[in-house]
């Protein structure tokens, strides 16, 4: 905790509130979400249809418009998207517990993924912009209050829903409220510094939305990065998806208890180790091999479930029981060296302009690729089952770590991690 109280104190206080923000956005999110589901079909008897639909438009509306996101705080500035994302969660975490025909819930899961949409890459621009030469050590701190809200926010759902889900929902939407309030207050109004194009009287310009989407559409290496990541997303994802599927194929209904105890290790192994890992990361390594070796050890973390024995009994429980540990400890720990190198690269990548443009079409790429990547994993799972080789998803993923860590080897050896020369904004 010193580490990280010092490393706090050492930014600005506008990153500082960013950092804080992002804790208290997560706190409120998974204290939330992980019980909406039940809530749907357990007190508002909804079709399996529906809790579907609810849950799907909230991930659709966050990851189809993180362009929108991006390009609005481009436009306009980092605080209104931010302040406007929080006060429609605001609104969204409300409707959730006090609504109960579809329609209504469906407008407020829009709302609810909207405002991440709006959110996200403008916090992720202004942490940039505000850190400067030390986005690595920002990203690496932004990471640990990220993983701490995650880590806090369904312990305090859990407690508040054994009172009522409208407790939760309420308790949840205050949460984003006060943010937007302390935001109103505290954070500076900050808008993009454009050096490709020139405003009249000097300064921040405000380039066109088209514009921006235009120019960063057309910078291919950050498109080929973004490309060559997209698998480094698929395999975070497993821990809501592969992973549980093995705890409940080794424990059957206990599976849900050893679910949560990953959860908790997961996000106890990024607040414990990211800044060391940072900080061992950077002495050893330049931005490009750390995170060649970081998405390496994230794809070999699925290899003690390949490895482990697949028949039932106390030792195969056992087996499995240590390998899905092992697993979630080696894809932390390699997700806490790549994140802050990759969103790093992403501004670097941008050439320092329409850096929340960036972030958009970044997060917009590996939500879809995180959808194609679990289609796949799901099949790999089935036919698995299916056939007896209970070994080959898990070879799949870590041919998919090695496969990413392969991509941005390559990119880099052909120079296309470094930072492009300014270009014009297209008219």
């Amino acid at each position: 905790m010193t580490a990280l109280w010092r490393s706090t104190r050492s930014f600005p206080p506008a990153a500082r509130l960013l950092m804080a923000n992002q804790f208290g956005i997560n706190l409120g999110f998974y204290m939330l979400m992980p019980y909406l589901a039940a809530h749907l079909t357990g007190e508002l008897g909804l079709a399996a249809w529906a809790v579907g639909l609810v849950l799907g438009v909230r991930n659709l509306s966050q990851q189809g418009l993180f362009l929108v996101g991006g390009a609005l705080a481009d436009r306009y500035g980092y605080k209104a998207p931010i302040m406007a994302g929080c006060l429609l969660r605001t609104a969204g975490f409300a409707l959730l517990g006090w609504v109960d025909s579809l329609p209504a819930l469906v407008v407020a899961s829009a709302a609810t993924g909207f405002a991440g949409a709006l959110f996200n890459p403008a916090v992720r621009a202004y942490l940039a912009a505000e850190a400067g030469e030390r986005r690595v050590e920002a990203f690496a701190t932004f990471n640990v209050y990220y993983q701490a809200g995650m880590l806090l926010g369904p312990l305090v759902g859990l407690a508040l829903l054994a009172a009522d889900f409208r407790l939760v929902c309420t308790v949840a939407s205050a949460v984003f409220a006060l943010l937007s309030a302390a935001q109103a207050r505290a954070l500076p109004d900050r808008r993009a510094a454009d050096p490709g194009a020139v405003p009249a009287g000097g300064g921040p310009s405000r380039v066109p939305v088209g514009a921006g989407w235009r120019t960063v559409v057309a910078n291919r290496p950050f498109l080929l990065f973004s490309a060559a990541m997209i698998g480094s997303y698929v395999l975070t994802f497993q821990v809501y998806l592969a992973l549980p599927l093995a705890a409940g194929g080794a424990l059957g209904a206990d599976g849900a208890k050893v679910t949560s105890g990953l959860f908790v290790l997961s996000a106890a192994v990024a607040v414990a180790g990211q800044l060391r890992l940072t900080a061992w990361a950077r002495s050893r390594w330049p931005a490009d091999r750390a995170l060649v070796r970081g998405l390496a050890v994230m794809g070999l973390a699925f290899l003690p479930l390949a490895l482990a024995p697949s028949g039932g009994g106390r030792y195969g429980t056992g087996g499995v029981l240590v390998a899905l540990a092992v697993a979630v400890a080696l894809l932390a720990a390699g997700s806490a060296v790549v994140y802050p190198f990759e969103m790093d690269t992403v501004v670097s990548l941008s050439g320092n302009r329409l850096v929340a443009t960036h972030y958009g079409l970044y997060n917009t790429v590996s939500g879809l690729g995180i959808t194609v990547g679990n289609l796949a994993t799901g099949a790999f799972w089935d036919y698995a089952q299916r056939h007896g080789v209970a070994w080959l998803p898990w070879v799949a993923l870590t041919a998919t770590g090695l496969a990413c860590a392969g991509a941005v080897h390559a990119l880099s050896r052909t120079g296309r991690l470094a930072a492009p020369a300014a270009r014009p904004v297209p008219a």
